[in-house]
């Protein structure tokens, strides 16, 4: 008896998801012009699996976009929801943004998409999410005193996308620790120089 209908669903998607996540990869580390062949050399697919879910770059990088996007919706999301105050959750969201080389992945594909991601409302949409979850912890943040004032939701965003390079004989996570404890340090309020 062969697959059912089911099953072969979930392998579509199963591919999906990986030349996706291979795209996603390969873009972060050598940009958006590499070959398709690489892309599914990487994902474990074949070059013709890969052209029948995605039938030319614009629509892999469109996918791409989207699945990057809805991460870190999901990470936004997720800090918001887990952390007892704003500040833990803008805390752990910016960790994550940078532990996931978010920077390196903008890089990427922000310049190769750009116009699609304003123009694409199915990116529009996810992007927004972004930017409210971010705005509203900003705001709430700021409303409880942990941070500053003079910082805006352009400048988390910012700081979403700092990449991080390490020192001789440190690991990227210990780079990272290092590189957060100072920019969260920064973010801070400042004690009032009349007290």
């Amino acid at each position: 008896m062969g697959p059912t209908a089911e099953q072969l669903r979930a392998d579509a998607r199963s591919n999906r998801d990986q030349i996706i996540d291979a795209a996603l990869a390969v873009f972060r580390e050598r940009g958006t012009d590499i070959p398709m062949k690489e892309i599914a050399d990487r994902a474990g697919v074949g070059v013709g699996t890969l052209y029948r879910r995605f039938p030319d770059r614009d629509a892999l990088l469109i996918a791409t976009t989207r699945a990057h996007l809805e991460r870190l919706a999901e990470l936004a999301a997720t800090a918001w929801r887990e952390e007892r105050t704003a500040w833990g959750g803008m805390r752990r969201f910016l960790r994550e943004c940078v532990e996931m080389q978010l920077g390196a992945q903008s890089s990427a594909i922000g310049p190769t998409v750009h116009k699609a991601m304003h123009a694409d409302p199915r990116l529009t949409e996810v992007r927004a999410a972004v930017v409210d979850l971010v705005a509203r912890m900003t705001v709430q943040a700021q409303a409880d005193g942990d941070l500053r004032p003079d910082v805006g939701p352009e400048d988390i965003a910012l700081i979403m996308t700092v990449q991080v390079y390490t020192r001789e004989g440190e690991s990227y996570l210990e780079a990272v620790d290092r590189v957060m404890t100072i920019m969260v340090d920064g973010l801070r309020p400042q004690p009032d120089s009349a007290s």
